[in-house]
């Protein structure tokens, strides 16, 4: 799968992050996302693959493109026949969030991307639109935090995993009235705070990353997200956990159903039965091959963001892979139109 697709995703996600960064500033988030969807759908729908979205912009009857249970790929199309022979492939579970972060690209700010995690058919769980009570940290960690813990008692647990003082280490959580005990209980134990207004998927990464100054995300953030994290952190071999957060009341902001009742019994007609299960990376992300790609739509800690120039754009991105236990960042200059040639006298 990573020797067929690895390059291809790579473009999917380039396409995605190109076309929304031309409305980066605008003030136009949904415009922002609109057109990344358009543009990572019919990229994708150019790839020799049998694919389905198992996470992605909502139900068919809410999303005109890349809707939960949407095929993809040549070998999906009404004549796949003179393409491919369907039968032969693979099929392939994707998860995708075209702009992560679409606040972030309408009004400039840092840390958008366009995200996509693919495994074989029934590898990625198919995380409800809830939310998920999130922990990611570094490789060293792993097994060691517990999301079933205090802040208090994984910061202690993280400072001996790092070898580094609890007043060393920087914990991301987004900006929420939710998350203001977790904060303050953050930053009693000695810990600094990064507080982020949107974007947890790229938080999460950057934990497994060395030099990147972020050593672990807590906090509640949307579960679709946390699914797409898993898959990139069980590449890495970095620390996830995720509970689906059932209860509006806890949520604080955001739509959640109309009820926590109301909720639960949505649960178990997805065949959730127990709400307050804990997964880890490998059951979110479960696939004997998993791939995640990122594409930079605005400068984040990991890629920088989508830059034009004259006839053309450059970008960076990010593909992580379980099978060759890589991660690759990807330069690429994209032209627009030929260059031209100059005449010098």
């Amino acid at each position: 799968m990573e020797n067929t697709l690895g390059l291809e995703i790579i473009e999917v996600v380039e396409q995605a992050a190109i076309a929304s960064s031309k409305w980066m500033g605008k003030g136009e988030k949904n415009t922002a996302d609109e057109v990344a969807v358009e543009a990572m759908r019919e990229r994708m729908n150019k790839i020799h693959m049998r694919g389905r979205i198992v996470i992605g912009e909502g139900e068919r009857d809410e999303a005109p493109m890349l809707y939960i249970g949407e095929e993809v790929g040549i070998c999906t199309q009404p004549d796949a026949k003179n393409f491919c022979n369907p039968d032969e492939l693979v099929e392939i579970d994707i998860a995708v969030d075209p702009c992560e972060g679409t606040n972030l690209v309408a009004y400039g700010q840092n840390g958008s991307m366009a995200v996509l995690a693919i495994s074989e058919k029934g590898g990625l769980f198919a995380a409800p639109d809830f939310y998920m009570k999130k922990l990611a940290a570094p490789a060293a960690a792993r097994g060691h935090v517990d999301i079933n813990k205090s802040a208090t008692e994984n910061l202690k647990i993280l400072s001996e995993c790092l070898n580094r003082a609890v007043e060393e280490l920087v914990v991301v959580v987004m900006d929420r009235p939710r998350h203001k005990e977790l904060i303050q209980e953050i930053r009693t134990a000695g810990a600094r705070v990064r507080l982020i207004s949107d974007g947890d998927v790229s938080a999460a990464i950057s934990c497994a990353f060395a030099g990147t100054n972020i050593h672990a995300l807590m906090g509640i953030g949307a579960a679709p997200e946390g699914v797409i994290s898993a898959a990139a952190l069980r590449c890495l071999g970095g620390h996830f956990q995720g509970q689906l957060i059932y209860d509006p009341e806890v949520v604080q902001t955001g739509l959640i159903g109309e009820s926590r009742e109301g909720n639960l019994a949505r649960l178990k007609e997805m065949g959730i039965t127990d709400g307050d299960r804990v997964y880890n990376s490998d059951e979110l992300a479960s696939g004997e091959t998993v791939l995640f790609a990122a594409c930079g739509i605005t400068p984040g800690t990991l890629m920088d963001g989508v830059r034009f120039f004259h006839g053309g754009a450059r970008t960076q991105s990010l593909v992580i892979s379980n099978q060759s236990k890589t991660a690759r960042f990807v330069d690429t200059v994209h032209l627009f139109e030929e260059p031209k040639v100059i005449q010098l006298r």
